[in-house]
């Protein structure tokens, strides 16, 4: 049977009859995507890692204790699991102030930021983000993965040229190309991607 065919669930049930190699498979089927999505979000490779480690012990540790419930795709449990570990990692280093005891003049409410987004603000983000990924749905397919592999994975044109076997200048074209078209896309379709 290849493994392509066989579906996350019943990896899960394979991983949870002690076979480990259930476990390998999901992660290595679903890691790029969500990797990927934390990158995205945290904009710094060590932390994108670290969130990325702590999301799949929080899975393996849900799946193990038997809370795991196949009420949806696996990956979009998964990648709200990480989505959660972001939001508990910013809340933490926003908000928890250092104390400096030193000072004697020292006010805890001069290092309280008051620039959390609005939940407008939250919710116009998250929809321009949505609106931004089907755009690049309508990319062809070369000019797609250029796109993905720069600005997501943040791989030098150097690097996406090796990548997919063409020369840079090529790597270059087809972004310049799928940048064309998503302005395209975005008159075309008039919408607006600000806050």
């Amino acid at each position: 049977m290849k493994v392509k065919s066989i579906s996350d669930k019943e990896l899960i049930k394979r991983y949870l009859n002690d076979d480990n190699s259930g476990l390998e498979i999901l992660i290595h089927r679903h890691k790029n995507r969500i990797f990927s999505y934390i990158l995205m979000i945290v904009k710094d490779k060590q932390l994108a890692d670290d969130i990325f480690q702590d999301t799949f012990i929080k899975v393996i540790n849900t799946i193990k204790a038997g809370s795991y419930k196949e009420e949806g795709k696996f990956i979009q449990w998964v990648m709200r699991i990480a989505h959660n570990l972001i939001i508990d990692f910013f809340r933490k280093s926003k908000r928890i102030p250092v104390l400096d005891n030193k000072n004697e003049s020292f006010d805890i409410f001069d290092t309280i930021s008051i620039n959390d987004p609005s939940i407008e603000e939250s919710i116009i983000t998250q929809q321009i983000h949505k609106d931004v990924r089907q755009l690049i749905e309508c990319l062809p397919s070369e000019q797609k993965e250029v796109l993905y592999l720069r600005h997501y994975t943040e791989m030098s044109f150097k690097d996406i040229a090796e990548h997919t076997n063409v020369s840079i200048n090529t790597a270059l074209g087809r972004m310049r190309y799928a940048l064309i078209n998503l302005r395209k896309l975005i008159k075309e379709k008039e919408i607006i991607l600000t806050i």
